[in-house]
C-alpha cells in the first residue's frame, strides 16, 4: 500500500518498453490465448522476442509438453498450463523473472525438471523473484527468503541461516531399537554408539516448521 520499488536500478514508475522486455512474469492473472494451441501461444511470443523455434522446442521437450503442443490452451490441465506459462516467462532469457507458484499442480518429477531449469537460469545471473508455499522448494532454490504472515515479514535471510537460527545445533537426537529416544549434547553422542542405538541425528529444523513455530499457523495451500 505504500513505499517505492526499484527494478533494474530504476524506480518502477519510470520503466520503459526496453525495460519491460527484460522482465518475465508467470502468473495465473496474466492472460494467454484460450483458443490457440499451446504451441501457437508460445510461437507468438517467440517471434515477438526473436527467439528461435528450436529453443522453444527444446524447452517444450524438457518440460514434457512437446507431444501435447497442438492441444488448445483451454484444454490443458493445471500442471500443463503452469509449464506453458513458465516457458513464456523465461523464453526470452529476461534479466529478472517473477514466478507465482511455478510448480503448482505438478508431480515431483515435473517439479524437479522445473527446478533444474530455474537453477540453470540462476547460475546465468538471472534474478528470480519466487512466491511459493513449498518450503522445500524455497530452501532448494532461493538465496534469500522472506517468510510472510498476514502481510508482515516474520523472518528473513538465507534459508540456511534461518534454519540454523531455529535449530538446536549443539544437540543430537538418539533413537534406540526399543523405540525410545533421547536428546543429548553433541559432545556426548559418542557415549551412545553401540548395538542398542538405531540412529543419531542432528536437530536441524526446516522452513515449514519454523514458519509454524513463528506464526502458530500452517502454510496456506
Amino acid at each position: 500500500d505504500s513505499g517505492e520499488v526499484e527494478i533494474l536500478v530504476k524506480n518502477s514508475q519510470n520503466l520503459t518498453y526496453n525495460d519491460f522486455v527484460k522482465i518475465g512474469i508467470m502468473s495465473d492473472n496474466v492472460g494467454f490465448y484460450d483458443r490457440l494451441t499451446l504451441y501457437d501461444n508460445l510461437k507468438f511470443f517467440a517471434k515477438f522476442h526473436n527467439v528461435s523455434i528450436d529453443y522453444l522446442d527444446n524447452l517444450l521437450k524438457r518440460l514434457d509438453l512437446y507431444d501435447d503442443r497442438f492441444k488448445r490452451a483451454n484444454q490443458l490441465s493445471t500442471g500443463m498450463k503452469q509449464r506453458m506459462l513458465l516457458i513464456r516467462a523465461i523464453l526470452h532469457t529476461p534479466k529478472i523473472v517473477f514466478l507465482d507458484e511455478p510448480t503448482s499442480g505438478m508431480d515431483p518429477t515435473l517439479s524437479k525438471k522445473v527446478h533444474d531449469i530455474l537453477l540453470e537460469l540462476k547460475n546465468k545471473g538471472i534474478s528470480i523473484f519466487l512466491t511459493t508455499h513449498n518450503m522445500d522448494e524455497a530452501t532448494k532454490l532461493c538465496d534469500n527468503v522472506a517468510l510472510l504472515y498476514k502481510g508482515k515479514i516474520v523472518e528473513a535471510g538465507s534459508p540456511q541461516l534461518i534454519i540454523d537460527k531455529y535449530s538446536q545445533n549443539d544437540k543430537v537426537k538418539i533413537v534406540f531399537f526399543d523405540g525410545s529416544e533421547k536428546i543429548v549434547p553433541k559432545e556426548e553422542a559418542s557415549k551412545y554408539l553401540g548395538i542398542n542405538t538405531k540412529t543419531i541425528n542432528s536437530l536441524e529444523n526446516n522452513l515449514e516448521n519454523i514458519f509454524i513455530q513463528l506464526t502458530g499457523d500452517k502454510l496456506n495451500d
